[in-house]
């Protein structure tokens, strides 16, 4: 257990309780904030002055003298770690019935009538009002029912209505629908991989337009295991809107990453959200004129690939000529065709020379028992052997679920 922060701040500092789970520190520098916020949340900052936590926002500035409590006096999560739980998952658009509302109904009735309007206030701005939903907005009608929830928690309280609250919801039912959303993942840096999704799961004729649970979890698995990455040249098949890729572009420092799916709506989506999250591809031309920051940021990017790949008429040349160390798909096991061509696709690489052939990763959902058997059935059939990869520790992703996800190891 983290020891108190009162024994962390240097003496002299005045240490004040407001009664709402926070204590004021009015002359600790920045330096010692990072580290009692750390130690409170296990959430490392960067700053507190930062865009991705939310602070530049009128509560947030009053935030900035503020640190987290491991706990309050009864027990309770402190509300700048609650605030941080709502906030993970909102901006990933989770299932609104994950949110952690037990603690916050806790929380509302242990507070004295300030502290239950100053904690439904931060949660608010680190979730609807916070600078990332601004830019890159979940669907209006998450938001809207993420709103109303929040407020009928309020209205159980005996506090004074919070203007915010009700301005906030009258806005959304402004808003019109549309097919697509934004989701915003915060990675352990505070730094958010932010996608363009499709809101119907089925789009256009495919399933590739959203995220999928596997893909979370094997972005967890790479975060756990960087090694397996870092300096080394990644082929992901099926890269869907590229969330996995844009996780390990981002924390495991890969020499080059190449991301690959067919569809050509798909291959379109991919191609923005890579450019959404600041990547550059190859190739791609740059303006002279930026000159020496565009080489600076190159150097310290991976080289970046979309490629088309149809998995049953792609050739052996075509694949060696990726020269791939490490391959890597998820949730692409769900029709017996799909995994025919698949299976077939990975044999070609039982061609090359033992110390030329590429890992394989392969995350899937088990959703139908038959056809992860037949998966199974079919990597024995081409003399793939595989292994199941241990459970990772990481739930940096999957907050509120315990998905049926496996990763496979296969060696060609």
């Amino acid at each position: 257990m983290a020891p108190p922060l009162r024994a962390q701040l240097s003496p002299g500092h005045r240490v004040l309780s407001d009664g709402a789970g926070y204590r004021r520190h009015h002359t600790a520098p920045e330096a010692e904030l990072r580290v009692a916020w750390t130690a409170a949340t296990g959430v490392r900052a960067s700053g507190f002055g930062s865009e991705d936590r939310g602070f530049e926002s009128p509560l947030g500035r009053r935030l900035r003298s503020f640190v987290p409590l491991p706990f309050t006096g009864t027990g309770h999560m402190a509300g700048p770690e609650l605030g941080l739980l709502f906030q993970r998952r909102f901006l990933s658009v989770r299932q609104l019935r994950a949110m952690p509302w037990a603690e916050l109904e806790q929380q509302l009735r242990a507070g004295p009538e300030r502290s239950q309007c100053s904690l439904l206030a931060h949660i608010l701005h680190q979730t609807v009002l916070h600078p990332l939903c601004a830019r890159f907005p979940p669907p209006a009608s998450y938001r809207r029912c993420f709103l109303t929830q929040l407020i009928n928690k309020h209205e159980s309280t005996a506090a004074e209505p919070l203007d915010e609250l009700y301005d906030a919801l009258a806005r959304v039912l402004n808003e019109e629908e549309s097919t697509q959303c934004y989701k915003s993942y915060l990675l352990p840096s505070g730094e958010a991989v932010t996608l363009s999704e499709s809101v119907a799961i089925i789009s256009q004729g495919t399933t590739g337009l959203v995220t999928w649970d596997a893909a979370l979890h094997l972005a967890e698995w790479a975060t756990e295991n960087p090694a397996v990455f870092t300096n080394r040249t990644v082929l992901e098949l099926g890269s869907g809107v590229g969330f996995t890729g844009l996780v390990i572009c981002k924390t495991c420092n890969p020499k080059t990453y190449i991301f690959s799916d067919y569809h050509h709506c798909v291959l379109k989506q991919l191609t923005e959200n890579i450019r959404l999250n600041g990547f550059t591809l190859q190739p791609e031309t740059m303006n002279p004129a930026q000159g020496q920051e565009a080489e600076r940021k190159e150097s310290q990017q991976p080289k970046l690939i979309v490629a088309e790949l149809d998995w049953g008429s792609v050739t052996e040349k075509q694949l060696l000529a990726l020269q791939a160390d490490v391959i890597i798909a998820a949730d692409v096991i769900y029709d017996p065709e799909v995994t025919l061509s698949l299976t077939g696709m990975l044999q070609k690489f039982s061609t090359l020379r033992a110390d030329r052939k590429p890992e394989i990763y392969i995350a899937l959902t088990v959703r139908n028992p038959d056809t992860y058997h037949t998966f199974q059935a079919e990597l024995d059939k081409a003399g793939i052997r595989w292994q199941i990869i241990p459970t990772h520790s990481n739930r940096i992703f999957l907050h509120d679920t315990q998905p049926n996800v496996t990763i496979l190891q296969l060696f060609t």
